[in-house]
């Protein structure tokens, strides 16, 4: 049966503004300034200063004041869009302290100043690069599209993990190309006699034979290190010396040789071309700590805090459309009326970004004060977000946005803000420790070892127990997978 009720609810929900501000919270300074530049080519309302601002009052500020004369001291509210034309006034978009574009532009510029022009960076990937050298052999037509396919084929650290059978068939469905698996192997077969050596290959045991074969000076040690990989070849990946010893009757020098000449070869042939065309290697830190004779003194990254305000040309055809009566003039005070609100909206979002890494960002500073003097990782203090959301007074998921992809620089190195988050555990003294000091045990204790005997996980959880830390012996291991250290049998060195 259906039947009609009035029920109230109370629901929550996030305002444009909320969800504006949370997605540009959780981006870093890179990706903000793009962030900047596309939401200026969606609306031409806004835009940056042509020259440097130093007013303290911002463009915006007193848009929303009914009140002229009253002067605002927080953030511009909301703007609120009127029903009537008749509520609609003008002076509530005006700023009283605004001033002319031509007199904030200054036409002193000299045709004998030096220009400083940035340069852009430019790569050849792996790829271009091994097609560039197909080109160069004597191939036919199909010879040379069966070689595109496999190059297009190749992982980024140049290895075929296609099977030849599926290249064939999509030869054949994409190109109408009919080749065997024999015809493939065959242009495989040129392809890794291309540079750099061990490109195309299918493994890394046929990687890295591939490279000991093509050098020219080949010496006994050479013609060892390629038997040893190719007759003992998970031996080698395990580490077991002694057994390669016994099987191939050789001595511990000539293994230590062959060890040697491995060692010196590429296990990602396609990464040493591939790095050249990559321009995203450098880290934008989005803060600066620097340590001035014992304070700590905390600077925003300035693509954080960038000067944004309201184009004037919007500015005045409020004006122009205000007067206008028509149904033509309505739309487009509509239309202007809209584009300037969303401005205001992104303006205000950034700043609140700003204030809100700032605020985040000084909370963690002073929290891991003696790291950021110091830079020992055993100085850093137990911190999870609900530490720093309480000292801010913010929910933890936004500082969650904060501390992700956010880098700054200190006088030690860079470092991800996640870094100076870890949880806590208790010595037998009864202090508590962040793991990351007790990572930071284990990692000096690894890299003193004797890599003859190196340590293994039940002799470090001995030696940690002994200083204090009562940890049990999985916790150690998963403490070394996190530190990316391999178990003590691969960590053994002839």
């Amino acid at each position: 049966m259906l039947n009609q009720r009035l029920q109230q609810k109370l629901l929550q929900k996030l305002s444009p503004q909320q969800i504006l501000l949370m997605k540009l919270l959780q981006i870093p300074s890179m990706a903000l300034e793009q962030r900047i530049k596309q939401e200026m080519e969606d609306n031409p309302a806004l835009e940056l200063p042509d020259v440097p601002d130093d007013r303290e009052e911002d463009d915006f500020k007193d848009m929303d004041d009914a009140n002229a004369g009253q002067e605002e001291e927080g953030e511009a509210d909301d703007f609120k869009e009127k029903n009537s034309e008749d509520e609609f006034d003008f002076s509530d978009y005006l700023d009283e302290d605004d001033i002319p574009a031509y007199r904030l532009s200054a036409g002193n510029k000299s045709p004998d100043d030096e220009q400083h022009d940035i340069p852009l960076a430019a790569g050849t990937s792996f790829r271009e690069y091994l097609i560039s050298q197909l080109g160069l052999r004597e191939l036919s037509d199909k010879q040379y599209q069966i070689g595109l396919t496999i190059i297009g084929n190749l992982d980024d650290a140049g290895y075929l993990q296609r099977d030849p059978a599926a290249m064939s068939d999509d030869l054949a469905f994409s190109q109408n190309i009919e080749a065997t698996k024999e015809e493939i192997l065959q242009v495989l077969e040129v392809i890794q006699d291309l540079d750099p050596p061990g490109i195309g290959a299918r493994n890394l045991q046929e990687c890295l034979i591939i490279q000991l074969r093509r050098q020219e000076n080949r010496s006994r040690t050479t013609e060892l290190a390629e038997s040893l990989l190719d007759k003992y070849f998970d031996e080698f990946t395990r580490k077991h010396y002694d057994k390669i010893i016994k099987k191939a009757r050789i001595s511990e020098d000539d293994l230590k040789g062959a060890l040697r000449e491995i060692l010196r070869l590429n296990p990602k042939p396609g990464g040493s071309v591939s790095e050249t065309a990559r321009h995203d290697n450098y880290v934008i830190p989005d803060f600066s700590v620097r340590n001035m004779d014992g304070e700590l003194e905390l600077t925003l990254n300035s693509r954080n805090a960038p000067e944004l305000r309201l184009n004037r040309s919007y500015i005045d055809m409020l004006e122009t459309y205000s007067n206008n009566k028509n149904q033509q003039g309505k739309e487009a005070l509509i239309f202007v009326k809209q584009k300037i609100d969303s401005a205001k909206w992104f303006i205000d979002a950034i700043r609140q970004r700003q204030n809100t890494l700032q605020v985040t960002m000084q909370a963690i500073m002073d929290y891991q004060k003696e790291f950021f003097k110091t830079g020992d990782d055993t100085k850093l203090r137990p911190m999870i977000l609900k530490d720093i959301a309480e000292k801010v007074n913010l929910d933890i998921s936004t500082i969650s946005r904060v501390a992700n992809s956010k880098y700054v620089q200190t006088p030690y190195g860079t470092y991800l803000l996640k870094h100076f988050f870890s949880e806590s555990m208790q010595k037998d003294s009864g202090e508590e420790v962040s793991t990351r000091e007790i990572k930071k045990i284990l990692s000096d204790f690894v890299d003193a070892e004797d890599k003859n005997k190196p340590l293994t996980d039940e002799q470090l959880t001995e030696i940690l127990k002994e200083k204090g830390y009562n940890i049990a012996r999985r916790t150690v291991a998963k403490y070394r997978e996190q530190l990316s250290i391999p178990v003590a049998r691969l960590r053994k060195e002839l």
